[in-house]
């Protein structure tokens, strides 16, 4: 049982004063170059609701980017993480290991795609493993270059900052960037011409490959299955088969970029699961151990055991903590059944939005997987990308109580990421908050 009320609630108008003086010494204090979305401070949150330190509750749409995807404050997660702080908290497994890290490994080679042997490395964060995936492809494949897609984001990271494909605000500035990184035109079906199913997409990127970069100098291409900050892109069909049956014919790695998407967000463990694709390599992370820092990279053992040993590690990369809550997180996963509770979520967020649609032309296209939906908000007369209604409906939906995000090459989508333990009620009431913000911003 709950002990934070899984109601909205808004106690002061938003932001309430004493956001308003945190977010003051906020900006005394903390670099100008870390924004945040909300304008309030988070004082706890359980399961649905976020409560902010006015006594604000708010329903919570985001789950910190995908990561408390079973629920913020998860009671196997705490009990979990409690118990391993009692025993220890830092040894840094390359010096002295413990088998919770082993734990998570096998773990991970259970529930990834394939059933090939698989070895797993752990890190801390979505843009540390994707690097290390790479370092990976690289020594496996005596290869340099790599590619990634158009509407790509990969992490922050030098490396990854060349991986991802947009600009502001992740990569403005901070060049020069790592070399042998190229790019290809990704499926988008909203956008692409009526022609280009999956086959085409998959040619058309094939095609830029072999002609500016070619399979004998490419390691890997990485991809997510469904594009996150991009704007949720969900690839035509077959075309993530087509690209991965290239790679295999070509000796080149398929890398399955699954931060965002993976760990049940989607209705299965990981989103490549729909496309019937077993990747190389696969890149965990976000909601991996329900808002510890934790990221792995699980592949082929024949590709894992490439690298020197010593070539791979970190101080802080599976820690004991984050190792125990990864633990407890897939232990929920499959106890609470909220694979299938992933797909529940999808279906309501399907019928209310798709009606939203039918009546709205402003919503061009509803899209996503799982508890990872979005809209994309357009002018409905040119079809131009309206980012500035996104920032309005996302305003409007804070200040009534409801984190919303925004996403996307132009920021004109509005996405959706659930915690999986949320009610029905909480979704619909959060979807008609949204709604009135759409019509408020008519």
């Amino acid at each position: 049982m709950t002990s934070l009320p899984q109601t909205r609630h808004l106690a002061t108008a938003v932001p309430g004063p004493r956001s308003q003086a945190l977010m003051s010494r906020k900006q005394a204090a903390v670099s100008a170059g870390v924004a945040t979305t909300m304008p309030v401070f988070a004082r706890r949150a359980e399961g649905g609701i976020v409560e902010d330190i006015d006594g604000n509750r708010f329903i919570d749409l985001g789950s910190g980017i995908a990561v408390t995807s079973v629920g913020s404050s998860a009671p196997l997660v705490v009990d979990a993480v409690v118990d391993q702080v009692r025993s220890f908290t830092h040894t840094c497994f390359m010096v002295t290991p413990y088998e919770s890290y082993v734990a998570v490994a096998e773990q991970l080679a259970r529930l990834t795609p394939g059933d090939h042997e698989k070895r797993s490395a752990l890190f801390n964060s979505g843009s540390e493993a994707v690097e290390n995936a790479v370092k990976i492809a690289r020594a496996f494949t005596g290869k340099d270059a790599i590619v990634a897609f158009d509407h790509a984001y990969h992490g922050r990271t030098n490396l990854t900052m060349a991986l991802t494909a947009k600009n502001m605000p992740y990569k403005h500035g901070f060049g020069p960037f790592a070399g042998e990184v190229y790019r290809a035109p990704m499926s988008y079906p909203f956008r692409d011409v009526a022609d280009v199913d999956g086959a085409a997409a998959a040619r058309r990127a094939i095609a830029m490959v072999e002609a500016q970069v070619g399979a004998d100098n490419l390691a890997a291409v990485i991809i997510e299955p469904i594009q996150g900050e991009g704007g949720f892109i969900v690839p035509a069909p077959g075309f993530l088969a087509d690209v991965a049956a290239w790679c295999r014919a070509n000796g080149v790695l398929f890398v399955a970029d699954e931060v965002q998407s993976g760990f049940g967000r989607t209705g299965t463990w990981f989103a490549i699961e729909h496309e019937d694709v077993v990747p190389d390599l696969i890149v965990s992370a976000k909601g991996i151990a329900g808002g510890l820092p934790l990221s792995a990279v699980t592949g082929r053992a024949e590709i894992m055991d490439a690298v020197h040993a010593g070539g791979l590690g970190g101080t802080y990369g599976g820690n004991p903590l984050a190792c125990a809550a990864a633990l407890a997180v897939i232990e929920t996963i499959e106890g609470e059944g909220y694979l299938g509770r992933a797909r529940e979520i999808e279906s309501v967020f399907r019928e209310r939005l798709s009606k939203l649609q039918e009546a709205d032309a402003r919503i061009g296209d509803v899209r996503g997987r799982g508890a990872m939906i979005a809209v994309e908000l357009v002018d409905p007369t040119s079809g131009n990308p309206d980012a500035a209604l996104a920032r309005a409906v996302a305003a409007y939906a804070h200040g009534e109580g409801v984190i919303t995000l925004t996403c996307g090459t132009w920021g004109n989508v509005l996405r959706f990421l659930p915690p999986l333990s949320i009610s029905d009620a909480l979704l619909h009431e959060g979807i008609d908050v949204v709604a009135a913000g759409l019509e408020a911003a008519r």
